[in-house]
């Protein structure tokens, strides 16, 4: 099935960058109006000059008409010094516009927070008629239009998955414990265990070194497949790749790492590898989880510690979420990453340092994307690729394959400014001749293992 509808947001061409723009065109006005300032502070000067005032005696009616004109020329109405504030006013609207713009969308989004999180409220402290009303209508639409299908009603109206997450907040807060989503989150996380990472060595193996977006999306489906790279297709225990790029010298310019999504669904209190929902959970709550403790582990192993070659993490779903949250603390600890590529993921709360690039892969009818119940930020750093895949099926929708794979092919074929400032910038992992890949696996000390 094609992907369609493809819309581009954030990024070099995105409204932040334009924002910052603003306060760049800002100061450079504000060292304009103070150039013109002092060059009419210095013009002030032949006014009083020695060799004009001797003149003067020889000439007097010729001195005054240029002290006039200097005059008029410096401090007239339309002289250096009036320029000079005029200058300096245009700066102080460009920097006071950049303001307003940054403060309507914010309060845009935290209204929009709010009116979920009261929605919820209303909800919990009424629930049959939430129940009649708002259940009531849902039903009827699911078995008259979508022949009961109730997943089929879901992926068609993804948005539902946004005003249910937002709604959590104020629905727990009628229990007489206010929170907002970051508490709940943080509630949640408190209930499943982490641990420290257990790494180990699984093989090392030569595969094609990527050339564009759609081979590092290729990538990663190959390991999120469970499947061996190799062709006995025999179950992998391993669970993450470390590709090292290097060029026809031999010398290694980047580390591509592969981060798979959700292998296994599990209750609160209790654990189940290192995909599991509680890496989840501590993801989104902004937790270094086992499975990013493992990822630098792997990195070290590796050779990427302390040599400033880039690194670039490409995640799906969790995988995503887990190379979002990981860049922080992995630039702190001596790692060069300078990108991430992530797929169907719920990204748009993590904050991630501003030299870091991000690319995310969004197909508006996957619900995975919608669990943060937050839009992406618009900033330089951070765009956004949105698209339409409909295949009728939560799965199917978020899927790797004939999905993600697919935009990140038609986005190799170039156009958006922002896209192409990204890809611009992959050369150290798409622009090598050989590669070498290091599969691992990530376990949870002490648990056993499967």
């Amino acid at each position: 099935m094609t992907v369609k509808n493809i819309q581009v947001e954030g990024g070099a061409g995105g409204v932040e960058a334009k924002y910052e723009d603003l306060a760049a065109m800002g100061d450079l006005t504000t060292d304009v109006a103070g150039d013109t300032l002092k060059t009419a502070a210095a013009g002030h000067k032949f006014l009083v000059e020695p060799d004009v005032l001797a003149s003067s005696l020889l000439n007097p009616g010729g001195v005054v008409k240029f002290e006039a004109a200097m005059a008029v020329a410096l401090d007239g109405p339309n002289g250096l010094t009036a320029t000079s504030a005029a200058i300096g006013l245009r700066s102080e609207a460009f920097k006071a516009s950049r303001i307003a713009y940054e403060v309507a969308d914010d309060l845009a989004a935290k209204g929009l927070d709010a009116a979920r999180w009261f929605g919820g409220l209303a909800v919990a402290t009424n629930p049959p008629g939430a129940a009649l009303v708002g259940g009531g209508g849902i039903a009827a639409d699911v078995y008259l239009n979508y022949d009961g299908d109730w997943e089929k009603w879901l992926v068609n109206h993804p948005g539902m998955v946004d005003n249910l997450v937002g709604m959590t907040p104020g629905m727990l807060s009628a229990l007489g414990i206010p929170m907002d989503l970051a508490t709940s989150l943080d509630l949640l996380a408190a209930s499943y265990p982490d641990s420290d990472a257990e790494v180990t060595d699984s093989r090392t193996s030569n595969p094609d070194e990527p050339k564009n977006l759609g081979d590092l999306l290729d990538g990663l489906a190959r390991r999120n497949d469970s499947k061996q790279h190799e062709n006995d297709q025999s179950p992998d225990p391993a669970n993450l790749d470390v590709q090292i790029i290097r060029d026809a010298n031999g010398k290694v310019t980047g580390y591509v790492v592969d981060i798979p999504g959700t292998k296994a669904w599990n209750a609160p209190f209790t654990t189940d590898g290192s995909n599991d929902t509680g890496t989840n959970i501590d993801a989104m709550a902004g937790n270094n989880t086992v499975l990013q403790k493992g990822i630098e582990e792997a990195l070290s192993r590796a050779g990427a510690h302390g040599t400033g070659v880039p690194v670039m993490l490409v995640g799906h779903s969790q995988g995503g979420i887990v190379a979002a949250q990981a860049t922080g603390d992995l630039v702190a600890n001596g790692y060069n990453v300078t990108h991430v590529l992530t797929a169907g993921s719920p990204v748009g709360r993590i904050d991630v340092p501003d030299n870091v690039q991000v690319l995310s892969l969004e197909n508006r009818n996957d619900i995975v994307p919608r669990l943060d119940a937050s839009e992406n930020p618009d900033s330089p750093n951070r765009t956004t690729v949105q698209f339409d895949n409909q295949q009728n099926t939560v799965t199917g929708n978020h899927r790797i394959e004939d999905n993600y794979a697919a935009v990140a092919r038609e986005l190799d074929q170039g156009g958006n400014p922002s896209v192409q400032r990204y890809k611009d910038g992959l050369g150290a992992f798409t622009g090598g001749t050989s590669s070498e890949m290091h599969t691992y696996r990530i376990d949870r000390e002490g648990e056993k293992k499967k």
